[in-house]
């Protein structure tokens, strides 16, 4: 393995593989200092409001004479906004799709309305933190014993959060509510549903149901607790109402379904400088090759984003599409503003501990995972996605709200990149964790699935670490549990994303 790493011939600086002491040869310049693994050393001496480049690309600028040789990170780099002039539909490169006899399959759930889902649950969703605790209740009765008399049901799960009361009952972060919990509702992983109200919250359920043409039926039910008489009544009633629906979707069976039903949600979190030179390219490659089966990839995070969207937008099918993502970066810079915030208030100090100085840099390793095929859509925070291919939904950039309006836009399985280590999970929708370094995932192995920092440690090359994602989505679509599933994870991680004020 190479101390360094060199990105492109136009960077200044390169990424330290290891830990390097002072006076140790990088390439023409001898290190300074100590320099972290991970950390960037000066090719040359880079002068006071310079540009410091990596992906050929700027990440910042020398706030201070940077000598070459030096440690370059936040101590003499700094960030400024970013002023892109935006191409549209400039680098398309067609996809080529992969002839019908030569498409792969999976094991799905064929549902009713021709969705297909890569688990069987059913799900209680609250319509108000008020409900909560009943939504807990109802699920926490059906314990292993019972579940045992239903092996096609994955579980019953609540799906509780902190808001739906104390809000505008119209507006961004209403509207966003309403489509986590009509997406959740719908999500293909979903066999049966019952949503659990108060009565007299905000979110009403009946606004729900009428706004998105919801109807009640065997799998699908509504109750609150003002109705049923209180607490115990309404887990009595709720308990009685899945015990109901649990023999119908037992019913259900996994049968031969084409990749192309398969709709994966792009995530990382806890990166490092290595997420953008290992893990993140090789799901983009895999990513790649879902698109060509007819699939789709689900990239999200705008914020993290941000620095890099003017290659997004190159890649946009059309200036529409490509300004919408413009107009998605536009409207978070007037929303951390607002915040008296700023959009390098990420990343975070485990980022920064990680190697990665600004979020310029930040964004160009994330944007990796979007591949390289054309950005065929993009979506609000949990609106459904309906384009085929790789697409963009918006989204802050904290994983379990990120998530959670990926799996509300139909998501079916969840990738999830990290440099750091994360025990992150969800559900319905399993999660694939892909390490970016040899060193964390050995610390981590019980909860990392892939190691794609054996593209630096092994020599393993993109194109092998990329295949070896895109088949291990196959495996856990057709039932294979991850690691992140295997140990129960994903019943805390639903966290819709609140937006406005708390009234």
């Amino acid at each position: 393995m190479s101390k360094t790493i060199r990105l492109d011939p136009s960077d200044n600086v390169v990424t330290a593989t290891l830990t390097l002491e002072a006076g140790t040869p990088v390439e023409d310049v001898v290190t300074q200092a100590i320099i972290p693994r991970n950390h960037k050393v000066a090719l040359r001496p880079i002068a006071a409001g310079e540009a410091v480049r990596k992906y050929a690309q700027v990440i910042g600028y020398a706030s201070e004479d940077i000598p070459a040789g030096a440690h370059v990170h936040v101590q003499n780099v700094e960030f400024r906004a970013t002023e892109a002039h935006y191409e549209f539909a400039t680098d398309l490169r067609p996809v080529v799709p992969v002839e019908a006899a030569a498409r792969d399959s999976f094991m799905g759930f064929r549902r009713e309305n021709g969705r297909v889902g890569t688990r069987n649950y059913i799900g209680i969703l609250t319509s108000v933190n008020c409900s909560a605790t009943a939504a807990r209740m109802i699920a926490s009765a059906f314990g292993p014993e019972e579940m045992a008399n239903y092996p096609n049901v994955d579980g019953v799960v609540a799906f509780v959060h902190g808001t739906g009361c104390g809000m505008a009952g119209s507006g961004e972060g209403f509207e966003a509510l309403q489509r986590v919990m009509w997406g959740y509702a719908r999500n293909p992983n979903h066999g049966g549903v019952l949503m659990v109200g108060l009565g007299c919250e905000m979110n009403q359920i009946d606004w729900l149901l009428e706004a998105y043409g919801l109807k009640q039926g065997p799998l699908f039910k509504t109750m609150n607790i003002q109705d049923s008489m209180g607490l115990a009544k309404t887990v009595e009633a709720g308990v009685a109402m899945v015990r109901e629906m649990l023999p119908e979707v037992n019913r259900a069976g996994r049968i031969l379904c084409p990749v192309s039903e398969l709709m994966v949600a792009l995530q990382c979190g806890g990166s490092d400088a290595l997420s953008g030179v290992t893990a993140n390219p090789a799901l983009g490659y895999a990513c790649d090759l879902l698109v060509a089966q007819g699939g789709t990839g689900v990239l999200a995070e705008t914020p993290e984003i941000y620095g890099a969207e003017h290659l997004l937008t190159r890649r946009a099918v059309d200036a529409a599409t490509g300004q919408r993502l413009v107009d998605l970066v536009e409207w978070w810079k007037d929303y951390t503003e607002r915040n008296r915030g700023s959009m390098d208030n990420n990343p975070s100090p485990g980022n920064k501990k990680g190697g990665l100085t600004t979020i310029l840099e930040k964004s160009l390793g994330a944007a990796a995972k979007g591949g390289t095929s054309p950005l065929a859509g993009v979506y609000k925070y949990a609106e459904p996605v309906t384009a085929r291919g790789f697409t963009f939904m918006d989204s802050p950039g904290y994983d379990p709200a990120s998530v959670t309006g990926q799996i509300a836009s139909g998501c079916n399985l969840v990738t999830f990149t990290t440099g750091r280590g994360s025990a992150f999970g969800s559900k319905p929708s399993p999660c694939i964790k892909i390490a970016t370094n040899t060193e964390m995932y050995e610390r981590l192995i019980a909860d990392m699935d892939i190691n794609a920092g054996a593209m630096l440690t092994e020599g393993r090359s993109l194109e092998e670490t990329g295949r070896r994602i895109y088949d291990m989505l196959l495996d856990v679509a057709s039932g294979t549990p991850s690691k992140s599933e295997a140990q129960g994870l994903g019943d805390y991680e639903f966290v819709p994303w609140q937006i406005g004020a708390t009234m």
